[in-house]
């Protein structure tokens, strides 16, 4: 491998080898550092864990289907009800255990301030379980 010569008819002319001394280098450092940290990586401690069985909560939460429909008619559980009477009953819920869990199903072309109205009215009774449920969109 030279890399140098005297020669002036072939001197000027590139070089056609690769330099394999900076490649093997670099990898010979890889391999070093994966040595060194490949021990590190395996270190566990050894613990002795407590056995424990747990059993799966067997408590079904009461559901209220709670509906706002496009003409702003309230539905509680498919009963119509108004304003007044929904956060009456919001407020008798509201102190259950364990709390029902309230689904709100709003039409799409309603104001959201009767939504609005709605969660203030169960956040205000103490429900904390409320969830919106909508239809998955059509492709």
């Amino acid at each position: 491998m030279a890399f140098a010569s005297f020669d002036r008819r072939s001197g000027a002319s590139p070089i056609a080898e690769i330099n394999m001394v900076p490649l093997i280098d670099v990898m010979l450092v890889l391999l070093v550092i994966f040595i060194v940290t490949a021990p590190l990586l395996t270190h566990a401690v050894k613990l002795d864990l407590p056995k424990a069985d747990a059993s799966v909560d067997a408590v079904q939460r009461e559901k209220i289907e709670f509906a706002i429909d496009a003409a702003g008619q309230r539905w509680w559980n498919g009963e119509p009800v108004d304003r007044a009477e929904a956060a009456r009953r919001f407020t008798e819920q509201g102190p259950r255990q364990p709390q029902p869990e309230v689904r709100l199903r709003a039409d799409q072309s309603i104001a959201y301030r009767l939504v609005a109205e709605t969660l203030s009215d169960a956040a205000r009774a103490g429900m904390t379980r409320i969830g919106f449920v909508s239809e998955p969109e059509r492709r």
